[in-house]
């Protein structure tokens, strides 16, 4: 008989980053539990601790007591702490300390690296994430200036302050978490600063970092060599190109829908003028697709906006960045699958380029196990918590998205159903395959087998 020996026993590189995740949650969870982390009179047991921490990892925005009044100031440093974690990931976080403390890189922290941002190669991997940590540093302290413009003259300098630097981070994070008040951004449905900056720093962190060096290093190329603005577009990388272009499809298609669906709706945009309604539909298209700010109630939605929402919250944002989701590139190639298939093509071609079969089977099996976790899920929080089904649905969607936005359920929510939730988010964050691939045995041996090809009747 076989005796289980530790030594033997070694996670591998995709299994050590959900577990890297699961391990930060509880860390963050205990910290919450703290006394000082709680405001004057308040008590945080371990499940609203528990839910607290994994909505801040998962950069989802869930919350059951709010932010800006169930904890103290270093509760929420706690919280900021954890989403910018989140964010930026823990693999990433660790191995930025690594290079700070002048630690040599093995071969097994560089996969490891490279697993947790998905990138393809390994190549100039170090200088990719220092570059990635200035690039956050500048655009979040950015996000902070323009916030600060709103924000000081409001609340005063230091709360002032503290209110655009986490606005700033929760918005470039995706976490739609804030510190202002009861209603989330809804009393600046008016402001334009508020409005447009929020949307950017979501925008900026959903579109990928790999997006946003491309775009950068093509626009230093053209200044230096003289190249035209459609020359500078053509030299970007197609990956660059569908991200964007896919981008702003979602967000103009998204922010239609909502305008028309929401129009003379009493409890959203029917109140408001055309120009706001055109700016909160525009946000509301933008922040359904991961962020989870609100400038109206979400539990005034009508059923079509509710279905829009379903769809966005699916799909989220891009590769490679701070967003939740299956992501653009997943989403857009499943539909390419089924294009080549009706139109008997063999190949996937896009910007004149093949997909391989690999990325197209990984589209799949990520949109399949996806679905399939939303629908379990949500079976599971009506079953604990019998609730209306529109309202359940947009829960997990959110959750599972990692968005944050909630038709007022959460709150609402014991703690069976608040189980479910923090189960969402977390799978929502590190992706159901990748939990897969945490309890999973590699069994490359099987590929070498070739068996006689069978009769299937498909359809």
């Amino acid at each position: 008989m076989n005796r289980f020996n530790p030594k033997n026993f070694k996670l591998s590189p995709v299994q050590i980053i959900p577990a890297s995740f699961l391990i930060t949650i509880m860390t963050g969870a205990l910290l919450l539990m703290i006394p000082a982390a709680s405001a004057a009179g308040q008590h945080t047991d371990f499940v609203t601790a528990l839910f607290t921490a994994t909505t801040s990892i998962c950069v989802t925005g869930l919350v059951v007591v709010d932010t800006y009044a169930h904890w103290s100031l270093f509760g929420q440093f706690i919280i900021l702490i954890l989403i910018q974690i989140g964010g930026l990931g823990m693999i990433a976080i660790a191995s930025m300390i690594m290079i700070l403390t002048h630690r040599k890189f093995s071969l097994t922290d560089r996969i490891l690296l490279k697993d947790a941002f998905n990138l393809n190669t390994d190549t100039k991997l170090l200088t990719f994430l220092i570059r990635v940590v200035k690039g956050i540093m500048i655009v979040e302290g950015t996000g902070a200036i323009l916030y600060s413009f709103v924000f000081v003259p409001q609340f005063g300098l230091a709360k002032g302050l503290w209110c655009s630097l986490f606005n700033s981070v929760s918005a470039f994070c995706n976490a739609g978490m804030d510190v202002i008040g009861a209603n989330s951004l809804g009393d600046y449905s008016g402001s334009i600063i508020v409005m447009l900056v929020t949307c950017l720093l979501i925008i900026f962190g959903g579109i990928g970092f790999v997006v946003w060096f491309d775009v950068t290093d093509r626009i230093k190329e053209g200044i230096r060599k003289e190249f035209r603005v459609r020359t500078v577009i053509k030299r970007l990388s197609e990956h660059s190109k569908l991200a964007i272009v896919f981008t702003l499809i979602l967000i103009l298609a998204g922010m239609l829908a909502f305008l028309v669906f929401e129009y003379n709706n009493p409890r959203t945009l029917g109140p408001m003028g055309f120009g706001s309604k055109l700016v909160n539909a525009l946000f509301e298209s933008v922040t359904t697709r991961t962020a989870g700010f609100a400038t109206f109630a979400q539990d005034g939605l009508t059923g079509a906006s509710c279905i829009t929402a379903y769809i966005l919250m699916f799909i989220g944002g891009s590769p490679i960045g701070t967003a939740g989701g299956v992501k653009t590139i997943t989403f857009f190639l499943l539909i390419m699958n089924l294009r080549s298939y009706l139109g008997n093509r063999n190949e996937n071609v896009i910007f004149g380029r093949r997909v391989s079969e690999e990325s197209m089977r990984k589209a799949a099996a990520i949109v399949f196990v996806s679905m399939l976790t939303v629908l379990l899920l949500t079976v599971a929080l009506v079953v604990f918590n019998p609730v209306n089904l529109e309202d359940a649905l947009f829960e997990v969607f959110s959750a599972c998205g990692t968005v944050g936005l909630t038709r007022a359920l959460t709150p609402e929510l014991n703690t069976a159903a608040r189980i479910v939730i923090i189960i969402a988010m977390y799978l929502g964050r590190i992706g159901p395959i990748s939990m897969a691939a945490l309890f999973s045995v590699n069994d490359s041996d099987s590929n070498k087998i070739r068996h006689s090809e069978g009769i299937f009747y498909v359809g």
